[in-house]
């Protein structure tokens, strides 16, 4: 069975850091762009960023200066490195994957883990 499983959420003070992991699990056989999209309460799920299987980043304008997104191709994960964190970034945080697998190509997205930034 082909998933996405994330690590790292958890509990900071604003002006702390968090990093994310998000790792491709099962039988794939190739990911193409990876991202992470995050979703406050009562929000709409909003992107983060997202990088492509070339190494080549994009960022919200929120995200930018303070987060930084990485990946790696051969353990299959995604990374998301978040620096200065505000309260506004409290939220549940996904990690996602457009992944070529036995039953094709599809999006798949992980579970969510919870990031609460305190005042």
């Amino acid at each position: 069975q082909v998933q996405l499983v994330e690590s790292g959420g958890g509990f900071v003070q604003a002006g702390g850091s968090l990093n994310l992991s998000c790792a491709a699990i099962g039988d794939i056989f190739r990911i193409n762009d990876m991202g992470w999209y995050r979703q406050a309460p009562m929000k709409q799920r909003e992107s983060i960023a997202n990088v492509t299987s070339g190494g080549h980043t994009n960022y919200a304008d929120f995200a930018k200066g303070r987060f930084t997104i990485s990946r790696d191709n051969v353990k299959k994960t995604v990374s998301l490195q978040m620096n200065s964190l505000k309260p506004e970034d409290t939220g549940v945080y996904y990690c996602t994957a457009d992944m070529w697998a036995a039953a094709g190509p599809y999006d798949y997205w992980g579970q969510g883990t919870q990031v609460t930034v305190s005042s």
